[in-house]
């Protein structure tokens, strides 16, 4: 039975383990080393049953726990081109890292992982979907300044989906952070806010995509009561039931046990 492991989330390092307790993959690394295994043995997970590590880009939140996990565990590690690059030339990787390029999808034991390109002021970044082997299919989805066609239809096709809810709109234009960041967060290349997540979320349910997770949020810009409330009052006005036509939680910030059954 599958199953998605969100390990963290946020500003400070995001990472998710999705397969099986015998056989999985992770979707970026961006603790430490140490942080990853205990919240992997925190939910009941060894790290032998990572079969690859998949990074959608080279922002350290994503990616900090790579060359410390590479070295260690000699796991082989997927990504785009371009983030792939990005990696070798900040020197995330060590010289013996197994690396391999995603042009669409990939095999991993008897998981299928594809990969859907997303808008982000990183190198070449992506989002992941997860085909596990009993057929149920995942998705995280962060970091990504608008919904495109492409991420939409793959949620749409998924039994499980992380979608980003950044930020609070008011809250960042009126937050500590300066103009230039505001601006960045905002624009077609940064992230999706509570509100835009919000309005992708009835067309999923009426899709069959009825585990849904709210991912990334920031710690400035955001709480997971604000993110939650967005999102359920716009199903709500949907016509739809929380905990009987859907599942809506937050992805933690923080080392927590939690996980879904999809």
């Amino acid at each position: 039975m599958a199953k998605a492991v969100p390990l963290f989330s946020g500003s400070k390092g995001n990472s998710y383990y999705i397969g099986s307790s015998g056989e999985g993959v992770l979707i970026d690394a961006g603790r430490n080393c140490k942080q990853i295994e205990l919240a992997m043995e925190a939910n009941g997970l060894s790290m032998s049953s990572v079969g690859a590590v998949f990074v959608t880009h080279e922002h350290i939140d994503h990616c900090a726990a790579i060359r410390v996990l590479v070295k260690k565990y000699g796991i082989p590690v997927y990504a785009s081109q371009g983030t792939m690059n990005a990696l070798i030339n900040s020197a995330k990787l060590p010289p013996n890292a197994v690396i391999n390029i995603i042009e669409d999808e990939a095999a991993i034991g008897s998981m299928l992982v594809k990969r859907i390109d997303t808008p982000h002021d990183a190198a070449e970044s992506c989002c992941y979907h997860i085909t596990a082997p009993d057929g149920k299919r995942a998705l995280i989805a962060t970091d990504m300044g608008y919904m495109t066609k492409q991420v939409r239809e793959a949620a749409m096709q998924s039994d499980f989906a992380v979608i980003e809810s950044n930020h609070d709109i008011e809250m960042l234009k009126t937050g500590p952070y300066p103009f230039v960041l505001k601006r960045r967060i905002l624009s077609d290349n940064g992230h999706l806010s509570n509100e835009a997540c919000a309005a992708e979320l009835s067309g999923l349910v009426r899709s069959g995509t009825l585990r849904l997770m709210l991912g990334h949020l920031s710690e400035q810009n955001n709480t997971p009561e604000i993110a939650l409330r967005t999102s359920a009052a716009e199903l709500a006005r949907a016509g739809m039931k929380l905990n009987s036509d859907f599942t809506l939680e937050v992805a933690p910030g923080h080392p927590s046990v939690k996980s879904v059954i999809f």
